[in-house]
């Protein structure tokens, strides 16, 4: 759900977009942090927002990191 935010704020364009692995973080709604995999060797760890049901809002890109592997720990930032 935000691929197109990433692609848009990263300046680049995903032929493969697979989550891998992801942590959460429970604050006013829930932080998720996930490793995905972008191409055939690149990965990216996103940082995702998901508000509270009742604030009727879907979930929001907060920050990336980019230049990761698959096997790059997968840490809050």
């Amino acid at each position: 759900q935000v691929k197109t935010q990433f692609e848009r704020q990263a300046n680049m364009n995903c032929a493969v977009f697979t989550a891998i692995e992801y942590r959460t973080q429970v604050v006013a709604g829930t932080m998720y942090f996930i490793k995905v995999q972008a191409s055939d060797a690149e990965y990216v760890h996103l940082k995702v927002f998901q508000s509270l049901p009742y604030e009727n809002q879907g979930p929001s890109l907060v920050g990336f990191q980019t230049g990761k592997t698959r096997d790059d720990p997968l840490t809050y930032f």
